[in-house]
């Protein structure tokens, strides 16, 4: 187990040297002389000159990459060019950690639901239950984000006032009161995209783990339905829908886009786009790294988890 562990680390770190060379390749192609953008038209040569130098715009490519990869590692993720010349780092772990808040209250809503809907539908395969939550968890699925979210705001915050919930979120305090008022909307947004495919796939799984022999076996001898259901049944039919959580984290992370638009959340999404709205190289890079990052951790996450889940993967 430690083995199979140390070689997904190793591709962990293989993943992210790559990725960093791709990130650095995209942004040096983006159009536009960046000392022009941040100083405007009418400063002179002069200026623009001492700019490049301030942040090494004049080093030759492999050279930037390599101060600028170095430096990530260490923990100097350059400066803001735009603002007051802020040190990248905390303005994206400030927003990081908001993103977080958010990706945590709706993995704790979608996961157990999804989860709930995808056993009561195999279950109850072929009846009205089963067509219900599939018309449910697709028609969620296809709607998109901003519409979701407009529907909540008006629907629920606007439209029951008494609930107290907010149209627009802002960071929660340290307390569950406030975490539930200020995340409950956005994060049942982000929980209709996932509704649809995690419920799907437990579906599936546990049809296909109802029809093996080992269930009929427990059956027989006397265990209660919840038992072989749960401590069984869904042991196996949830590992591929582990991978499915642990790359929807990733996406929580730095997908949520529209969602944090819709809220006026501040998460790292909408850090992104301002980023890429202003040209904003170096801290454009650092939220692409960090989102990456999490994508790899989560896929390593899920590949441990099925591994402790499924001896065979250990054992291979």
């Amino acid at each position: 187990m430690f083995r199979y562990i140390l070689r997904r680390f190793f591709l962990l770190i293989v993943t992210m040297l790559i990725t960093s060379a791709l990130i650095f390749a995209l942004t040096q192609i983006i159009p536009g002389d960046v000392a022009r953008l941040i100083l405007g038209r009418d400063a002179s040569e002069a200026q623009l000159q001492q700019l490049r130098e301030e942040f090494g715009l004049n080093a030759p490519a492999p050279q930037q990459y390599a101060n600028w990869l170095l430096g990530f590692v260490k923990g100097d993720w350059g400066r803001s060019f735009t603002g007051a010349n802020h040190p990248v780092r905390p303005l994206v772990t400030e927003r990081l950690g908001n993103s977080m808040r958010l990706a945590l209250m709706t993995l704790l809503i979608s996961v157990p639901l999804s989860v709930l809907l995808g056993v009561l539908a195999a279950l109850y395969e072929n009846t009205w239950i089963d067509s219900a939550i599939s018309l449910l968890s697709l028609s969620v699925v296809g709607l998109p984000e901003f519409v979701t979210g407009l529907v909540l705001i008006n629907g629920i915050a606007l439209g029951a006032r008494e609930l107290g919930l907010p149209a627009t979120s802002f960071v929660p305090r340290n307390d569950i009161g406030d975490w539930i008022r200020q995340l409950i909307l956005p994060a049942l947004t982000a929980t209709f995209v996932l509704l649809g495919y995690v419920s799907r796939l437990t579906r599936a799984g546990v049809l296909d783990e109802l029809k093996k022999t080992y269930v009929r076996t427990a059956i027989l001898k006397g265990l209660p339905g919840r038992v072989v259901i749960f401590k069984h049944v869904l042991r196996n039919a949830l590992l591929p829908t582990i991978t499915v959580i642990a790359i929807s984290f990733g996406w929580l992370i730095g997908g949520l886009v529209v969602i944090e638009s819709v809220y006026n959340y501040p998460g790292l999404g909408a850090l992104l786009v301002e980023a890429v709205k202003q040209k904003n190289l170096f801290l454009l890079q650092a939220i692409v790294m960090v989102v990456i990052f999490f994508y790899a951790v989560a896929n390593l996450t899920a590949d441990v988890l099925y591994a402790l889940l499924n001896p065979r993967i250990r054992l291979e």
